[in-house]
């Protein structure tokens, strides 16, 4: 099965675990996804299927859109509510004004160190592995964007927000340091992300709802993204059959409608995308990944 698949992540899952059960449902040992999940969170966990595991590379930068809560009080390790506790408990003294007053300095581009629990790598080992093993976890800095950060209420020491943010932000280390900038620790208390690059909350389906479609193929066909709505962002172009002949050889094609853009969806039949090419001079394009059959040798 080659598609794109979007799936609303449920809490306690990780997200090779909802690919595992993908690969079942499916039937397709080629199943990756466009960007981590934490376990607590949930939504928008956009999957590639089959061929369409060689578009990830063009997903790496997706922006993402949250929507979420911030416990404060007392901060974990992880962040999160999942985590053990590391602070005392501490009385919630300031008010709506005096934390909006502190997301200020997180919005814009910012240096944020990412959680000790994560998914980044030391020395080639996962960061979550060496805390784990409580060995010393020394993460550098990464330059991220906070496009977006609003908090939308506040009440109880717990306030809601929604951000949309840059590829690689974590969140639980922006509610981490908004505890430590108030003094009084905080993590974040509940996650969902509503939206990765053009995919968004209203096209995702359930895993449950997956295994209920995959009873008929023509169903399953049905909840996969239609490949037009892939890539937005990139011009498309029918290729002619003397287009298709070279595409399927792996060979340049003259696309005379396109002299400036440096990548160009090409489809075919009734709308497939079979190509994503690449400009090498002038208008002459080079496929840079081929998602349709090659002949054979």
């Amino acid at each position: 099965m080659n598609g794109v698949l979007i799936i609303d992540k449920a809490a306690g899952m990780t997200s090779h675990d909802v690919v595992s059960r993908v690969r079942r449902i499916a039937r397709e040992r080629s199943v990756g996804h466009l960007g981590t999940l934490d376990p607590m969170a949930t939504g928008v966990l956009p999957l590639v299927l089959g061929k369409m595991t060689r578009l990830a590379q063009f997903y790496k930068d997706a922006e993402k859109t949250y929507e979420g809560s911030i416990k404060f009080g007392f901060s974990t390790d992880t962040y999160d509510a999942e985590g053990e506790v590391t602070s005392e408990s501490k009385p919630v003294e300031f008010g709506l004004d005096e934390l909006n007053l502190a997301v200020d300095k997180f919005r814009g581009q910012i240096q944020q160190i990412p959680p000790p629990f994560s998914a980044k790598k030391i020395n080639g080992v996962p960061a979550y592995k060496l805390a784990r093993n409580n060995e010393p976890v020394e993460l550098r800095p990464v330059r991220v964007e906070v496009k977006e950060f609003e908090m939308l209420s506040f009440a109880g020491g717990v306030a809601t927000f929604t951000a949309r943010v840059s590829a690689g932000t974590y969140l639980r280390s922006i509610a981490h340091e908004l505890g430590m900038v108030l003094g009084s620790g905080a993590h974040l208390s509940g996650l969902r992300r509503t939206q990765v690059g053009e995919f968004s909350a209203e096209e995702a389906i359930t895993v449950e709802k997956l295994e209920t479609c995959a009873a008929s193929d023509e169903e399953l066909a049905q909840v996969l993204i239609q490949p037009r709505k892939l890539l937005p962002a990139m011009p498309g172009i029918f290729a002619s059959d003397e287009q298709m002949a070279k595409i399927r050889h792996g060979n340049p094609v003259n696309l005379a409608e396109f002299s400036k853009e440096p990548l160009v969806r090409i489809f075919a039949g009734q709308g497939e995308l079979v190509c994503v090419a690449s400009r090498v001079a002038g208008t002459l394009f080079q496929p840079k990944i081929v998602l349709c059959e090659r002949p054979s040798a």
